[in-house]
């Protein structure tokens, strides 16, 4: 794309804005995911598939159609659940109309674990994966073998998109994108629009030079509580995430990517 004078003359006195220990763009290391904290559960029989984890509840018909989802509008409002056999059911889940993921949930010959192959549509580039789970909670007599309780033990991302995240310096605040969303917001702990409008809102709060916390919230009600400290060498980055309404944490560490391999 053409360079604009106007933004020509911006970059040509970028020097001029102090950068944070943030600045650049930094990719999430999948071998270094940790997850803690209550296990997911699902109940799936008698026509219906409840997930008894999610706040809220989801409880809706298993017939492959779409099913109002409430309270998860944040990220999307119907699911549709097809059971494919004994072991496999598909997702769909859909935000005003517009598919924004899918996932086929795969349970062993066993029963002891199970494999989640996801696609995330909602970014600019779709996300796809597999995330690895085993049981600790045996599934009710006569429900399927997706029921139980299920943890989380791995994730990896099959593409790029979803593992990268790139922090620009603003005066007193930050761009941050992650090939998805993309807002600014100022030092200053107030609630900046995370896209056309406030339900769903972002505010950072500056620790120190190396530490940044981030809060998201959906109609004002916090949702996640993340925490970014910066290495001493500045070349890793270690990442902290809070699930608020579920208790669940999240870590991993991120490595800086060297300015020519950053998109």
């Amino acid at each position: 794309m053409p360079i604009r004078v106007a933004a020509f003359l911006f970059l040509a006195c970028a020097p001029l804005l102090a950068q944070t220990r943030f600045d650049g763009t930094w990719k999430m290391k999948m071998d270094t995911l940790r997850f803690s904290g209550a296990p997911e559960e699902y109940f799936v029989a008698n026509s219906m598939y409840q997930c008894l984890s999610c706040v809220p509840k989801v409880d809706v018909k298993v017939d492959g159609t779409d099913q109002i989802a409430a309270g998860h509008e944040n990220y999307y409002d119907t699911i549709a659940v097809r059971v494919l056999d004994g072991r496999s059911v598909n997702f769909l889940f859909k935000k005003l109309g517009k598919p924004v993921a899918l996932s086929k949930e795969t349970v062993s010959a066993d029963g002891r674990t199970m494999v989640e192959e996801f696609q995330n549509l909602g970014g600019k580039e779709p996300v796809t994966g597999k995330a690895g789970f085993v049981r600790v909670g045996d599934a009710p007599a006569g429900s399927h073998a997706l029921s139980g309780k299920w943890q989380m033990r791995s994730i990896r991302n099959d593409t790029q998109a979803g593992t990268l995240t790139t922090y620009r310096s603003i005066p007193n605040g930050l761009r941050i994108s992650d090939g998805g969303d993309s807002f600014e917001a100022k030092f200053d702990g107030k609630d900046y629009p995370l896209g056309r409008d406030w339900l769903t809102t972002v505010s950072l709060t500056l620790v120190d030079e190396n530490t940044l916390q981030e809060t998201d919230k959906h109609q004002g009600e916090i949702m996640t509580v993340s925490r970014m400290t910066v290495s001493r060498d500045g070349k890793t980055m270690a990442v902290e995430s809070l699930d608020n309404q579920r208790g669940t944490t999240m870590t991993y560490t991120a490595e800086k990517l060297p300015s020519r391999t950053r998109k």
